[in-house]
């Protein structure tokens, strides 16, 4: 009998649980896996603040569903769950609709918490979905757009006044977020930088509790860099449509409250009968399931687990969706299949915090051997570990599409590294460099065919098996002259090495070198084989074919790469004139799409790329860019 498993929740914990239990379960295996979610994408939410702040295009932090389970034993269904019906393992959705299962993992995240604090949740803007950012972001801009207008100073300084509410991880990343974007919107709408007020505010006694007082300082002093103000230990007492109230501190006067000072269990959740502790999480065992029903497993910020040795349940972090996962899925298929169940044991390695997107902080490393990084190293670690959780969600296509967002499309300089990546300058600059080293090789091709033509078993290009150090030298000599021949340069031996300057080449690469064409080019009686005849042709051909390619611009990047890989093969004979270096280097600048300018490339690659994404096992593993 078919057994059924539905994971409610596209977030990081259902995403990753799916993947994990469709690595165990393949399609035919009599197990369906079906996830359910409102949306037809995944949001990395850790990344809203980039939306909302402009730094990062709105698509960079969606990821379609159907594309992370493509080719996979997941079944990807929109639809919206009113109730849960665990006597008879049946989901309800608002649009009548049932879904049975055997085995259910909840998923469903949470939802802002305001506290019960007066016109927070009417008036101050949350920043907990895809919507929420775009939403956050156009008003963001309207109040610069409208300010400029604006002939009322009181009015006007409540429109250029945002106040973030909350000093955990997202209200410090949205703040800083804003502290780099107020230079981009002040130049743009002609606002004079001391007209824009910027506050932190939250009732506890320092920012960014969880982290050690060395590195809280160091981002206290970067939001004092950026120009923003920052008050902790104030009660908010309420929120109007033009005002903040901080209790003893006085009102703020904004038209802009970003809300980001809690979480709690998604209203489905909520609405259970289950266990619940700590604002709406599930309580579960040591095997993630609930408390109150052995087959219903709980996944990422809903999960309440005190683990063993611990006083505090596990934290609603992203790292505690990446480690529930795999234990889900494990014991599922444990009980499926009849084996046994693992224990949580959550492992944590630390927290990253970015201060817009050139500065973080970040305490990393394993329990009991944390280390603080601040600046540069943070930022990296901050990234490498995005990279590191996109591959498990959507392998190349989404690192790929995250790497062109943080790194090579970042206006104005708002990245780690500043905008030296992202300097991007127009292809046809590159279209008479691309012709002219494609023609020098067509040239040097051309030149030898005639003697391959005439004779393929005249071996020019691998020099005779030497005794005296000289005696295979002559030919070399008499072509060496050429910038780029490949005659010349491996068929040289160590005596007409005083007749150029040629490239240093480590001794062990000339080892290995030698030992491989005396392996397959030489015979016993200091003759040819004939792979020795096949290489040689193949040389020629190359230089010729790459050549051409180069000319046309087709396949540029897989003629620019095979040409520097020719310049190496002539490089490694140790006869490489210095002259070789500009080859190398002319061709590592064409691999970067330099034929979709004036080249066959522009027509060719869209309608490949159209075929390429098609191809089951290449959707699958995600090989392709959009």
């Amino acid at each position: 009998m078919t057994k059924k498993i539905v994971v409610l929740g596209g977030g990081y914990g259902g995403v990753l649980t799916a993947k994990k239990l469709a690595k165990k379960f393949k399609k035919g295996s009599g197990v369906e896996i079906k996830l359910i979610d409102r949306k037809p994408y995944h949001t990395l939410l850790t990344e809203l603040h980039e939306v909302a702040a402009g730094r990062v295009e709105e698509d960079s932090i969606k990821v379609d569903l159907k594309k992370i389970f493509a080719g996979r034993n997941v079944d990807v269904v929109l639809d919206d769950i009113a109730n849960i019906d665990f006597d008879n393992n049946t989901l309800h959705s608002k649009g009548n609709n049932k879904y049975q299962y055997d085995y259910l993992v909840i998923g469903t995240g949470c939802k802002p918490s305001y506290f019960g604090i007066s016109g927070a949740e009417e008036h101050a803007f949350s920043l907990w979905s895809y919507e929420d950012a775009v939403k956050l972001r156009e008003h963001i801009r309207n109040m610069f757009i409208a300010a400029v207008k604006e002939t009322n100073p009181t009015i006007r300084k409540q429109m250029l006044t945002f106040v973030v509410v909350g000093a955990g991880f997202t209200g410090i990343e949205m703040i800083g977020e804003l502290g780099e974007y107020k230079e981009q919107l002040c130049k743009e709408f002609y606002v004079e930088p001391s007209e824009v007020r910027l506050v932190v505010a939250d009732m506890a006694p320092k920012i960014l509790p969880i982290l050690p007082d060395k590195l809280i300082a160091k981002a206290k002093k970067r939001l004092d860099k950026l120009g923003i103000e920052v008050i902790t230990g104030t009660q908010i007492t309420g929120v109007s449509p033009t005002s903040v109230s901080l209790g003893e501190s006085g009102d703020i006067e904004a038209k802009t409250v970003i809300w980001t000072a809690g979480v709690e269990g998604s209203d489905l959740v909520g609405d259970l009968d289950l266990e619940q502790k700590g604002r709406k999480r599930i309580v579960t065992n040591e095997h993630l399931q609930s408390v109150d029903h052995k087959n219903v497993y709980v996944v990422g910020d809903n999960i309440f687990f005190i683990p063993e040795g611990e006083e505090r349940p596990v934290p609603q972090m992203v790292e505690n969706a990446e480690n529930a996962a795999p234990v889900i899925a494990n014991n599922i298929h444990a009980v499926i299949t009849g084996g046994e169940q693992k224990a949580y044991k959550p492992v944590f390695h630390g927290a990253m915090v970015c201060i817009g997107g050139r500065y973080g902080v970040a305490n990393v490393g394993l329990p009991g051997k944390m280390f603080m990084f601040s600046g540069f190293m943070a930022m990296f670690f901050k990234h490498f570990i995005n990279l590191f959780y996109l591959f498990q969600v959507c392998g190349f296509n989404k690192c790929y599409s995250y790497m062109l967002h943080e790194f090579f499309h970042v206006p104005n300089r708002r990245s780690f590294v500043g905008g030296h990546l992202s300097k991007r300058s127009p292809n046809f600059w590159l279209v008479p460099l691309r012709v002219f080293v494609g023609a020098m090789w067509l040239k040097e091709g051309l030149n030898k065919l005639p003697k391959v033509w005439k004779d393929p078993t005249n071996i020019f290009l691998i020099p005779a098996k030497a005794v005296d150090g000289t005696s295979a030298a002559t030919q070399a000599i008499s072509d060496v002259h050429q910038t780029v021949d490949a005659s010349a340069a491996a068929s040289a031996v160590e005596g007409a090495k005083t007749a150029v300057e040629a490239i240093p080449v480590p001794g062990f690469i000339s080892n290995m070198v030698n030992g491989t064409m005396d392996m397959f080019f030489y015979t016993n009686d200091g003759g040819y084989t004939f792979l020795a005849t096949l290489f040689q042709t193949a040389m020629v051909a190359g230089e010729i074919i790459f050549g051409l390619m180069l000319i046309a611009g087709l396949f540029t990047s897989i003629a620019s790469i095979a040409t520097i890989g020719m310049g190496l093969m002539i490089w490694t004979s140790g006869m490489a004139p210095y002259e070789m270096l500009w080859y190398w280097f002319a061709g590592c600048a064409l691999i970067g799409g330099s034929g979709s300018t004036l080249g066959l490339d522009y027509y060719l690659y869209p309608h490949l790329k159209r075929i390429w994404k098609k191809i089951p096992i290449v959707r699958k593993w995600y090989i392709y860019a959009d």
